[in-house]
């Protein structure tokens, strides 16, 4: 169904009335009331049952499963009593939840088990280097292997008993509060194994280096991996290799002339990442030119502290990465938990060598249901086109746009950052090419919804693509965070179409702009569009017509997290 102009104009006015604010609060006493009413709990995003979680741990494949870890507090939905949960998948979408991996029991964690990775030694033996909170509140870094390598979901864990196995010492000048989340580890030509762990010397942010001979004993490099000015701390490093060509994953020991090598790092609240080369004889990262600073970022929305592995069942490298809440905390103790494991995304390097593509995993698409394909068509300048036929708040859409007309882009006189740029047009703002794309957890009435869209600009003779995810009008609670974020998208409209993905989950959306070269994710919470409540569209409020060339849809079905 389409509507005229003018149902847009009353989209982009709504003015919020008394009707609208009495089911706001009835909304939120059902949710403090009824713990059964969970209308914010996801259906296929992994989260434990209950409670608290963020970072995910050392995720693998081992014994045909995959295993994800996450800093857990089986206490209650706010940080702290931190341990290791742990999880089990046999495709990463349905997974299965077990005791607690690690939990405080040497005085080298005694005050919590904080965020590490997991690396598989000679012989398919997984070990894990995870940072543990001493007595001294100082961090230092512990080992733990598998009680029982029969054991396909790895139960039990046994500490290494001379915990821990890394520590900052007056020699080493590491400050003692931070010295955290130990990368993987990658073993060298020389046979020596080499792990990473994230630090900072007052403003200066890094990545030290230290080697050892039988994964027990670890030195110190003289210098870090690599470093950079007025970064701060380096929270949850990665280091892993990605080939120069193709979409398969390489064993993170790799190196040669056919990869590039990545580092991220999550640092000032995002995960930023850099490419570059590395230098094996000087046990160095070398950023390629033009990548010196951390600009780059796997995603720009709510999304912190990933973690990669290389899937040596299917040949490709997956990122996990947190999604926190943008509700308040007295909201996320009365639901009973908070912080969800964004869907998976299988990431390779884009033809271009200047970023990462990232796309969630096959498996995810076992969910579709009910699929929904419209007819390539003409969406006229300030037109909306419902999509009906889908369960729109546990969806899965993929539209692409073709722009004709591109001599009629605004133009952008000065750079500015594209998260202000967003929040400074929106999707209300009208403008030549732009804003076109999907209204997400519409109300029927409009009084909420979010909006996801592109909006091309003339900059510097230049096409540029700005995406945005708004959720300014996503909820009538005014609590919640409801911050707009915008990406900048390397594409040429003139020669490619817009392309966008968007995944909706009762309260998160995972958009993917440009075939997955650019990422949001954001977390909202409507009063009104609740389940079946929910209502999709396909908007353009630019003034200049553009194209729908493709349009699928599908409901999801709901995965098994037991």
């Amino acid at each position: 169904m389409t509507m005229p102009t003018m149902c847009l104009l009353i989209l982009f006015s709504v003015i919020y009335g008394s009707v609208a604010t009495h089911h706001l609060s009835r909304n939120l006493q059902t949710l403090s009331s009824d713990s059964n009413d969970q209308p914010y709990r996801t259906a296929y995003h992994f989260q434990p049952p209950k409670n608290w979680i963020n970072d995910p741990n050392g995720p693998m494949r081992y014994g045909g499963l995959y295993h994800l870890f996450y800093q857990y507090n089986p206490k209650g939905a706010t940080w702290g009593n931190i341990v290791w949960g742990h999880s089990v998948s046999k495709d990463l979408v349905n997974w299965t939840t077990l005791d607690p991996a690690i939990f405080p029991s040497q005085p080298s964690d005694i005050n919590g088990c904080w965020s590490g990775s997991t690396t598989l030694l000679p012989g398919n033996k997984p070990t894990i280097l995870y940072t543990g909170i001493d007595s001294m509140k100082h961090q230092v870094q512990n080992l733990a292997k598998p009680k029982n390598l029969s054991d396909p979901f790895l139960r039990e864990w046994v500490k290494f008993p001379q915990n821990p196995v890394m520590a900052p010492t007056s020699d080493n000048n590491i400050e003692s509060d931070s010295f955290r989340d130990p990368t993987t580890a990658w073993l060298g030509q020389d046979g020596h194994w080499r792990v990473l762990v994230g630090s900072k010397r007052r403003t200066r942010g890094m990545a030290l280096l230290y080697r050892s001979k039988d994964f027990v004993n670890w030195v110190q490099a003289k210098h870090p991996l690599y470093s950079t000015k007025d970064s701060r701390m380096w929270e949850c490093p990665d280091f892993f290799p990605v080939f120069k060509n193709g979409q398969l994953g390489v064993e993170t020991s790799v190196n040669g002339d056919d990869v590039r090598h990545v580092l991220k790092a999550s640092l000032k609240g995002h995960d930023y990442y850099t490419i570059g080369s590395y230098n094996t004889s000087k046990d160095v990262f070398v950023p390629d030119k033009g990548f010196d600073e951390f600009v780059l970022r796997f995603d720009y929305g709510k999304y912190y502290a990933s973690k990669s592995f290389f899937d040596d069942g299917k040949k490709r490298r997956i990122l996990l990465g947190w999604v926190d809440e943008s509700s308040i905390e007295a909201d996320d103790i009365k639901k009973g938990w908070a912080g969800i494991i964004a869907i998976p995304r299988a990431i390779w390097l884009h033809r271009s060598g200047k970023q990462l593509v990232q796309w969630p995993v096959m498996e995810i698409e076992k969910l579709h249901a009910n699929p929904v394909n419209l007819a390539p068509q003409v969406l006229k300048g300030g037109q909306l086109l419902q999509i009906n036929g889908v369960t729109a708040a546990q969806a899965d859409v993929e539209i692409s746009f073709e722009v004709n007309k591109l001599i009629e882009a605004e133009v952008l006189d000065n750079w500015t950052d594209p998260k202000i740029l967003c929040s400074q047009k929106g999707s209300s703002i009208k403008s030549e090419l732009g804003p076109f794309g999907l209204l997400v957890f519409a109300s029927e009435g409009l009084q909420e919804f979010t909006s996801v869209f592109f909006r091309i600009f003339k900059y510097q003779n230049k096409n540029l693509v700005l995406l945005c995810s708004d959720q300014s009008r996503s909820s009538l609670n005014k609590n919640n965070d409801l911050t707009t974020y915008g990406a900048f998208v390397d594409v040429e409209p003139l020669h490619e179409q817009l392309s966008l993905r968007t995944l909706t989950d009762h309260s998160v959306v995972e958009s993917f702009g440009g075939e997955g070269r650019a990422c949001i994710t954001a977390r909202v919470y409507p009063t009104l569009v609740i389940n079946d409540k929910a209502q999709l569209y396909a908007f353009n409020n630019g003034t200049a017509d553009v194209n729908i060339t493709r349009l699928n849809a599908w409901s999801m079905k709901k995965a098994q997290i037991n």
